[in-house]
């Protein structure tokens, strides 16, 4: 009896250890499967995912293409200073204000021209006045000449009719000029007397201001003879201008 029950034990054992050895080899353990199983999908999901999340961060706008417009930015706003720079070089002082902007403007007076009067034939009893700009710049006349013969302490009269729309500017070596009306043609005028010297005085940019210095031409040896009706053009562009009153 105790000998049959050693047996049938010992049977039992065997068969225990038979399905486990089974089991092992078939893979099937319950432990031995969830390792397994375990440790497969985990490489492979490891090994996945630095590959989808490199391509993922290669085609996100975060790291790469960030930079990349940091860099387009960056590029944008090198060109747009090089641009302002250009603009500055363009429109600045360098280029424009030294070439093509406008030079200061002074006034035309004794010390930048040359000044003549002499008295012409056409029309009867006038004088032509004419600046001749010396400088090295353009220089401007404005209102009218401001004559005084020898002594005299009246100063002619503008001829109203005369008065240009601007003022008139001479460039280096062009001219300009006036016309003096020195007596009545009819012998209306009194107060005749002949003049042996004449000061041309030039205003400035307000009516009766100093221009500058004065300029002293040469009168005729004879003289040049005015009476009150002594007048004066505004500065003009044209010498047939000057003249036609």
């Amino acid at each position: 009896m105790r000998t049959s029950r050693i047996r049938l034990l010992a049977a039992t054992g065997a068969t225990l250890a038979a399905l486990v050895l089974t089991a092992c080899e078939d893979g099937t353990g319950t432990e031995d499967e969830g390792a397994g199983s375990t440790s497969r999908p985990t490489a492979t999901a490891t090994t996945d995912t630095p590959s989808d999340t490199g391509k993922d961060d290669s085609a996100s706008s975060d790291p790469t293409a960030a930079g990349g417009g940091s860099q387009e930015a960056g590029g944008g706003g090198k060109d747009t200073g090089s641009g302002g720079k250009g603009g500055n070089t363009d429109d600045g002082k360098t280029d424009e204000g030294a070439d093509d902007g406008p030079q200061t403007r002074v006034a035309c007076n004794g010390s930048n021209t040359t000044v003549t009067a002499r008295p012409v034939s056409r029309p009867l009893n006038h004088m032509l006045i004419t600046v001749k700009n010396t400088g090295t710049g353009p220089c401007d006349l404005t209102y009218y000449p401001v004559l005084r013969f020898d002594e005299m302490q009246w100063v002619p009269q503008p001829i109203e009719e005369t008065k240009p729309q601007a003022v008139v500017g001479i460039d280096p070596g062009e001219s300009a000029y006036a016309g003096v009306l020195l007596s009545a043609a009819d012998g209306s005028g009194d107060g005749g007397t002949t003049g042996h010297k004449l000061a041309v005085g030039f205003q400035g940019r307000t009516p009766n201001s100093s221009g500058g210095p004065s300029a002293i031409p040469s009168l005729p040896a004879k003289g040049v003879y005015y009476d009150s009706t002594l007048a004066v053009s505004y500065w003009q562009q044209s010498m047939d201008d000057a003249l036609t009153y």
